[in-house]
Parts: structure tokens; C-alpha cells; sequence
């Protein structure tokens, strides 16, 4: 019913690859960290840059500048790609883009915190709380008033 178990250099497994494991070429966990940590940044880069557009503020330009940094950083002195944010976008999406700029800075914290990266660490905590503010105004404008 089942197949037996292989041993023997003759005898390799169907699901093993082809040629030796030197063939293939391995990234470290930091590796993989900083690669994902960096596409993290990117895209909440990508994020701040439509919001730019929509609203721009010297908020915003400051943390888009330091996330092309950190990103720059993780990808070996490599500035990210920027495309121009599109024109015309309404201020009605606005709460939907902090949402989504939230999450990505979540998932950035999750693995800054992973390879015990502080600067961005706290750089993403940051941006979470803008952004959790800012979604929270742009959905309720009448409250902005009263918070402070």
C-alpha cells in the first residue's frame, strides 16, 4: 500500500531536486527578514506617496522620507522605485488608504521586531498611530474636533 523507504545514494526520493543542495542558492533568516521587511516599507512608501497626493503634508513627507531611507538600507544602498501617486484621487478614500497604511506598518512592526531592527521598529509603531488617527478623522470628522 505504501512504498517502501529509499536509502542509498541510488535511490533518491521523488522529491528531492535535482543536483546538490550547493546547486541551489540559500538566503540566511536575516536574509529573508530584510527582504521582506524591506517590501513591508515599500509598499506603506507606496501607501504615504497616494496619500501625499490626495493631502499632501509635511507629516507625510517626513515618513516618506524616512521610509525610502530604510528601505535604501535594507536593499543594500538601492533607492526604491517611486511612480507618481495617481492625480485626482478623493479625499473619501483617504480613511481607506490609513487603513491600509496601518496594516502595512503592522506587518513592517511584526518583522522589525523579528531581526530586532529598533529604528524601524519604532518608525513603524509611528506610522501606526498616524495613521490609526488619521483614518479615525477622516471616518468621523466631526470627532476631530473634540480629541484635542
Amino acid at each position: 500500500m505504501y512504498e517502501p523507504i529509499r536509502s542509498g545514494p541510488s535511490r533518491r526520493s521523488v522529491h528531492t531536486m535535482a543536483g546538490t543542495p550547493s546547486d541551489v542558492p540559500h538566503r540566511s533568516r536575516e536574509e529573508e527578514l530584510d527582504i521582506q521587511l524591506a517590501g513591508h516599507l515599500a509598499a506603506l512608501l507606496a501607501v504615504t506617496d497616494e496619500l501625499r497626493a490626495a493631502a499632501p503634508s509635511a507629516d507625510l513627507d517626513t515618513a516618506a522620507a524616512r521610509l525610502a531611507e530604510q528601505v535604501a538600507r535594507l536593499r543594500g544602498g538601492h533607492a526604491p522605485l517611486r511612480a507618481p501617486a495617481p492625480a485626482g484621487r478623493a479625499l473619501g478614500e483617504a480613511a481607506a488608504l490609513h487603513r491600509r497604511a496601518h496594516a502595512l506598518a503592522g506587518r513592517a512592526l511584526v518583522v522589525a521586531a523579528s531581526r530586532a531592527d529598533t529604528a524601524v521598529a519604532i518608525l513603524a509603531a509611528e506610522r501606526m498611530d498616524a495613521h490609526a488617527a488619521a483614518a479615525q478623522q477622516a471616518e468621523h470628522p466631526e470627532l476631530s474636533g473634540a480629541a484635542h
